[in-house]
């Protein structure tokens, strides 16, 4: 073997370019933990924002759709876990949904004029692109049993063996986006492009 191969199979072994400079830097991030720089949020359980959509819809049922809003931004579940949070998203999600168009822009308008308005906006900006994001993803539109379907191969009419219209999932998901984004629009014209910084960059996640 010649000394040429010698000195590169030492330098692929050695494999320089992988090591992070990061953690011999000791001011950098990677050194210490950096969540200890936010303030604690407190737990909260699936549970808790369970019994909270119940009564966000009652507000509804009620007539209180106004009401309903405020109840579910007020008491959005910072602390709690992945599954609360996916809840918390559906019942904001379904007060939105159940609220007419007409009457968005007169309903922000008088949230954002109250005490704490600003900052309830800024709320619904975080679920605006959190339901976004759920409504876009292919797997959130879909049930375990019709995903466990989706690998069946089509018959000769060209429709899929599974029963239901063919597109009708898609439509349901547009139709979702489409709500989210007249409120995104409706937000911003009332609260300004601010709300949209002001989400994205508050360490509080929805």
């Amino acid at each position: 073997m010649s000394i040429i191969q010698q000195v590169s199979n030492a330098s692929l072994g050695d494999n320089w370019r992988t090591i992070n400079i990061d953690l011999l830097d000791p001011d950098s991030s990677s050194n210490f933990d950096t969540s200890a720089l936010h303030p604690a949020l407190d737990p909260v359980s699936e549970q808790d924002v369970r019994a909270l959509g119940q009564h966000v819809r009652q507000q509804l049922r009620g007539g209180d759709a106004e009401g309903a809003l405020r109840t579910a931004l007020e008491n959005a579940p910072y602390g709690g876990d992945a599954a609360a949070k996916e809840v918390h998203l559906q019942t904001v999600t379904e007060v939105l949904q159940s609220i007419k168009a007409s009457e968005m822009t007169p309903m922000l308008q008088r949230i954002f004029g109250a005490p704490g308005g600003g900052e309830l906006l800024d709320v619904l900006m975080k679920y605006l692109y959190k339901g976004m994001a759920s409504s876009s993803s292919p797997s959130s539109s879909s049930t375990p049993a019709k995903r466990a379907g989706s690998n069946l191969t089509p018959q000769s009419t060209g429709f899929s063996q599974m029963g239901g219209r063919p597109g009708a999932q898609n439509e349901s998901s547009g139709a979702a986006m489409s709500v989210l984004l007249s409120w995104h629009e409706k937000v911003v014209d009332v609260a300004g492009l601010g709300c949209i910084t002001r989400c994205m960059t508050d360490f509080r996640k929805v």
